[in-house]
């Protein structure tokens, strides 16, 4: 059976700026309410009464908050590493492209500190690579779908002096949730064992970096 907590749930877990906000106690529980309750007598096709959501919105706030408190702590030192002059190529994954794959790494010299991420989705490619590449790289794909091409990107990279990043739940979404409140896009993400890489627009890289910088530094 539906029910108002049912879909008070699903109506802030929907909308992160909101579950965000109510986690963190900034947003008035009585007037999201009023918000909400046109959208909850729509979804049981019936009136409600006012306390009824505020009490279910007052209820998963605290599930929210007890959750957060369960999580394992992380340590968030590091460094951050920016590179400019980025560009993003998004091919159709064929069996011809997966065969180049395997000496694209020849377009780059590593030694000069060049960028090449290579990212293999279900039916795409993603190439991340430093710009002065690009002729190299759209003759490299010369019989290959291009289906997006990006420039003018940055990547910023965290390194964490922690090893304990990739067991650690909730530390990409936290970066990722710190840069969506700033309205930042992010074109790709990037990990390994120690560090993340933000794939991101020339125009975002400096706040982005002040926001990262300010979890880094703490």
């Amino acid at each position: 059976m539906v029910t108002i907590s049912h879909i008070v749930k699903k109506i802030v877990s929907e909308q992160a700026f909101v579950e965000e906000g109510l986690a963190n106690g900034i947003i008035s529980i009585a007037n999201l309410a009023e918000q909400l309750q046109p959208k909850i007598e729509h979804e049981l096709n019936k009136k409600i009464k006012l306390p009824a959501v505020v009490m279910a919105l007052r209820r998963y706030s605290e599930e929210i908050a007890e959750h957060r408190k369960k999580m394992k702590a992380f340590d968030y030192a590091g460094e951050i590493l920016m590179k400019t002059n980025i560009c993003d190529f998004t091919v159709v994954k064929t069996p011809s492209l997966l065969a180049k794959l395997r000496i694209i790494h020849n377009l780059v010299n590593f030694e000069r500190g060049d960028t090449l991420n290579v990212i293999l989705g279900n039916n795409e490619v993603s190439i991340i690579i430093n710009e002065k590449y690009i002729e190299k790289l759209v003759k490299f794909l010369s019989g290959e779908k291009v289906l997006n091409k990006e420039q003018g990107l940055v990547a910023l990279t965290i390194i964490f002096t922690s090893d304990d990043f990739v067991h650690t739940p909730g530390v990409i979404f936290n970066a990722v949730r710190k840069l969506a409140w700033e309205n930042i896009n992010i074109y790709e993400i990037v990990s390994t064992m120690t560090e993340l890489t933000f794939i991101l627009n020339k125009k975002d890289s400096m706040k982005a970096y002040e926001v990262l910088q300010e979890m880094v530094g703490k």
